[in-house]
């Protein structure tokens, strides 16, 4: 056996953990990723353990504890960060919520964020500036995704009164990937903070964000890692801690006293965490990790991604009426592309027919399919021979 056929045979093994690859075609990871069996098992089993053991007492509460730790150690791991860097959240806007609340705004303040972001964090930046006089303006990063410099135009918009630029690390339509290592520098020497919206990074990208140095990154655990929707999380940069105040407040982000009273805030990112998080989900999204790890490294894992987004960018480009939005093979798992002749929303009900779950965007109006290291080039294939074939009758 070659060496090719020994590692597809090791992947087709591998995704036999994951059910939801077994009737359809996938190309959706972007949005939520499959679940593995064992991310599923643990959820019910955790559920039944905590209410055989008593939902709410000394027994639950010591072992629950310790397994949030492990939770926080298998994140980590694959941020290459301390686990007092990490805040528990529901998902990345809640995590983005966080860090633009939690700065101290006065009126006549900047914002700046892309011309790529996501429309939850556009909406809050809205209702910043509508509470405290904060001025938000758009950076046009959307045409960089070919040519231009990225950093260049961002340091051409920062004022003296930037107090916060957010950008995502992966643009979630264009699949562009910046170079945040160095918009970290030019932030820094504007006094600026960093806040990175990490939907499109974290299980895709190979990530060590001590050495990005970024301050604020939220990540979801239910799209490229491949967990439960409800979990995700903050790295808070150790330098910056004191500067982000809590703005959802509760028992676990506060120290209390022996009368039960609180005396003060929990001295890392746990601070910024309110109330009882949703243990079984957060233990599937550990088990969903080590699923990955399992694999392979982080960079191993990132490898494959663009490998096959580069064969999908590859065999897209070459059909006649498909145009790529990249027109290098995409530093990412997101390949987005138009039809010359036909409507994206069209192609994707069509697509959907087959069992091949892509996604369109508005902005730019695009399809988007985004492969994971679990798709197969036989996938690929057939998720193009269905384009081509709308293409011809559509």
């Amino acid at each position: 056996m070659t060496t090719i056929s020994t590692a597809q045979a090791r992947l087709h093994h591998h995704r036999e953990q994951f059910p939801a690859l077994a009737n359809k075609l996938y190309f959706n990871y972007g949005g939520q990723g499959t679940m593995p069996k064992a991310t599923m098992d643990t959820i019910n089993q955790t559920i039944a353990h905590i209410q055989d053991i008593g939902p709410f007492g000394n027994e639950a509460g010591n072992w629950l504890t310790a397994q949030m730790q492990t939770v926080r150690e298998a994140i980590a791991s694959e941020l290459n960060v301390t686990t007092d860097t990490i805040a528990f959240t529901d998902n990345v806007t809640v995590g983005c919520n966080i860090a633009m609340w939690g700065i101290s705004w006065q009126a006549g303040d900047h914002i700046l964020l892309s011309d790529c972001e996501h429309p939850g964090v556009i909406a809050t930046t809205q209702e910043l500036s509508r509470r405290f006089g904060v001025e938000v303006s758009i950076c046009p990063l959307k045409a960089t995704l070919n040519e231009g410099d990225p950093v260049a135009i961002i340091a051409q918009n920062l004022r003296p009164q930037t107090r916060l630029v957010v950008l995502s690390h992966v643009f979630w339509n264009t699949g562009q990937v910046l170079p945040v290592e160095k918009i970290v520098e030019v932030c820094r020497n504007n006094n600026s903070f960093l806040l990175i919206d990490a939907a499109q990074s974290v299980g895709a990208l190979p990530l060590n964000l001590t050495e990005l140095g970024v301050d604020f990154y939220a990540f979801t655990g239910h799209k490229w890692l491949c967990g439960p929707e409800g979990v995700g999380g903050l790295y808070v940069r150790p330098e910056v801690l004191n500067s982000l105040h809590p703005t959802f407040i509760g028992l676990y982000g506060i120290i209390v006293d022996s009368h039960s009273q609180p005396v003060d805030w929990k001295p890392d990112a746990r601070r910024y965490e309110v109330s009882t998080p949703a243990y079984p989900l957060y233990f599937g999204l550990r088990e969903a990790i080590a699923i990955h790890q399992q694999w392979g490294t982080p960079q191993e894992r990132y490898a494959q991604i663009c490998r096959n987004s580069e064969y999908l960018w590859q065999r897209l480009a070459a059909l006649p009426d498909v145009k790529c939005l990249c027109t290098a093979p995409p530093e990412c798992g997101i390949v987005s592309f138009q039809l010359t002749n036909h409507h994206s929303l069209k192609l994707v009900q069509f697509l959907d027919t087959q069992k091949i779950l892509t996604r369109t965007i508005a902005d730019p109006s695009c399809t988007r399919a985004t492969v994971h290291y679990l798709t197969l080039e036989s996938e690929i294939d057939q998720l193009v021979e269905a384009v081509a074939q709308f293409c011809r009758i559509g």
